[in-house]
Order: C-alpha cells, then structure tokens, then sequence
C-alpha cells in the first residue's frame, strides 16, 4: 500500500541518527576446501523428483522483524524519493517466511511494538504459516524501521529508526525455550548481537539450541550503520563465528571482517573464515554463482540469469532455499552432488525473488522454483 509521501513524512517513532551503509546490494546465487573442487553450470535436471520431496524439520529463526519503506520509483536516493511504501522486514523473519512457504516447517521468535505495525508483522508471519507462539509485544518501545533504496549508482542507503526499537529490548526470560529446544536448525543473524539485552538472549538462545543438538545457521548480514564503530562489527560478528556449523557470507563481508583482503581467494576464506568445527560455508557472488566449502570438498555453483526488478531479500530467499534443504537433508554436508543440487535450488530462489517488488511478497514456492528450473 504506497503512503508516506515524502514532503509530508510524519514518523511518531523513537528516532536516531544513522550513516548510510554503502554496499553492493544482496547477493541471490553461489559458487564451493577439501581434497577436490568441481564446477559446472546449473541445469534444470540437477533437480530430481526425489530433491523435489522435501520433509523438513522445524527450523527457528532468532532476531529482528520490522517495516522497511522503499522508494516507489527506482534509482533514488531517500532524499529524492517522491514517496514510500511499506513492507515487512528483517532478514530473520523474511528467511522464515520463505522457508514456509517453501513448504517448510519454520518459527520465528523476536520482539515488535505492541502498536500497529508490531500487529502487522506478525499477522503477515502467520498468514504464511510461520508459527509465531515467539513472538513477544512490548508496550513500551515501537517496532522498528528502517528506509532503504538502491541508487541509480548501485549503491544501497539505509536510514534506521531505532532507539530503541523492541527487538533490541528482548530478553533472555522471553524465550520460547521449548520451541528451540524441538528445532532442527536454529537460524540467526548479527543484528541481535549488538545491544543488551537482546544480545544476551541471543547467546542464551544459542546455547539452548546447541544443547538441544541443533544445527546452528549463521548469516551475519551485516549492516555497518547499526553497530557503534567498524571494530565493533567486525568484534561482534566473529564473536559467535566459531560456534556455527553453517554460515553463509558475501565477497563484501568476506573483505570487511578480513580486513580488506582479497575475498576471491580461497586460501584467504580458508585460513581466516572457515574453522574447524564448520559444516559448510557459502560465499554469495550476486549473479556471479557462489562458492561452497565444506570439511570435504569445495566447488562452484553458476548464477542464475534474471532480469532483475528489484534485489531486496534476494539473500534471505536463498538461505531460506538451502536451509530448507538442509532440514529434510543432511546428508548434504558429505554428499557433494546433493549440496550442489541444495545450492542450484537456493540460487533459483534468489532468483525469482529479485524478478518482483518487495521481499516477502516475491519469496517464491516450491512449485515456482520447480517449474522456473524446467524452463
């Protein structure tokens, strides 16, 4: 629903200053340390009717949930934007949504604004079949925002509003122990890390998940303008690193927490990013392909070719894409040719996604990317 005319913008929300995160935009396909490496260009066959089954367990995604306000036109800054219009957001809650709608099993647990936009966001999660029993509702902080666009230069601008916002106010007594204690895979992001107390319930909620034998899921999508220095997001960030089986990064991120190293170079992600304990790390190059690592093998995995409308949550739909393989599937971190076929499909999610306006409204189904791969 487009509002929020820009010459007439009247937000009654807690308000801070932000600086504009300046980067490449999300990245939607893959490429993959190991005794061998294959490459090879996707193909519709790499999908089987036995991929096509798909009985996952539940997976729990952890963290924030909040309006995003996009341009109508394209190619603006927020200073030039005539106009606004709202969508749900954060990168947690939109890789639960396509998980679902997937046709996966998938929770959310976070914490909205006991106000209007704090309904919405979780009305939308239930209505695409998200269990939302997590979701907790604050009367006394709003539920965040955030303005983003992509200028003509390709270069993103965000602009948050948050001080504080609810998600930031979780705590570690509002977990819903018991639906991460049933979780296959417990999926997260940085975000939740970098105020107290929903810092500390973050760790709680990894331990909890750990514990409980769960696969943890990590995709630090990092937002620079949110943290209180460089240091701090590179220190924050890494501080869970090592305690993740799957993590999922961009060639951006990899130069950012490497300081400034080449993100190419396999010797570079190998040495500094990938450690012991790691299942799979993937490496997103936008419509480049991605690179895959595990204990065993590595390889690459081709783009998938669109014509792009719109990138936003491009990232999320294709960690919703391999997360939901991974949950009915884990013989993918030994069995090379089945990763490959996972990351084709969470590629070709990617894809669809970026052919539609908005994150969760373009998040595709299973039949979509079924029948998108036979094209």
């Amino acid at each position: 629903m487009p509002w929020l005319v820009a010459n007439s913008l009247k937000v009654c929300y807690w308000f801070i200053s932000e600086q504009y995160l300046n980067s490449k935009g999300l990245h939607f396909c893959c490429y993959g340390f190991g005794s061998k490496e294959t490459e090879s260009r996707s193909k519709s066959s790499d999908l089987t009717n036995e991929d096509r089954k798909g009985n996952g367990g539940p997976v729990v995604c952890f963290g924030e949930m909040l309006i995003d306000f996009v341009p109508t036109v394209g190619g603006v800054s927020l200073a030039e934007a005539p106009a606004f219009q709202k969508a749900a957001g954060g990168a947690p809650a939109n890789v639960a949504v396509g998980i679902a709608r997937l046709g996966g099993s998938s929770a959310f647990i976070g914490k909205v604004g006991a106000d209007e936009f704090g309904y919405m966001l979780a009305d939308i999660l239930k209505r695409n079949n998200v269990d939302t029993s997590g979701i907790k509702f604050d009367p006394n902080a709003r539920t965040a925002l955030a303005f983003v666009t992509l200028r003509a230069d390709g270069e993103r601008e965000f602009l948050f509003f948050r001080n504080p916002s609810a998600d930031m106010l979780l705590q570690e007594s509002e977990l819903a122990t018991d639906l991460i204690k049933k979780a296959k895979i417990f999926h997260y992001g940085s975000i939740s890390l970098i105020h107290e107390p929903c810092k500390s319930a973050h760790l709680a909620a990894m331990k909890i998940a750990k514990d409980s034998g769960c696969i943890l899921s990590y995709d630090p999508n990092l937002r620079l303008a949110l943290w209180p220095s460089a240091e701090a997001a590179r220190n924050g960030i890494k501080s869970v690193w090592d305690q993740a089986d799957v993590i999922k990064i961009s060639e951006d991120e990899i130069t950012f927490l490497t300081g400034g190293d080449d993100p190419y170079d396999d010797d570079v992600v190998l040495k500094k990013l990938f450690h012991r304990n790691l299942k799979l790390l993937i490496v997103t190059e936008g419509s480049g392909g991605c690179r895959y690592y595990t204990q065993e093998f590595k390889g690459r995995v081709a783009g998938v070719k669109v014509n792009a409308v719109d990138t936003t949550g491009a990232g999320d739909a294709f960690v919703s894409g391999i997360i939901y393989n991974l949950a009915s599937d884990q013989s993918i971190f030994q069995n090379e040719e089945r990763l490959r076929k996972a990351l084709y499909f969470a590629n070709v999610c990617g894809a669809i996604t970026v052919t539609q306006r908005g994150a969760i409204p373009a998040l595709p189904t299973k039949e979509a990317v079924l029948q998108f791969a036979e094209t």
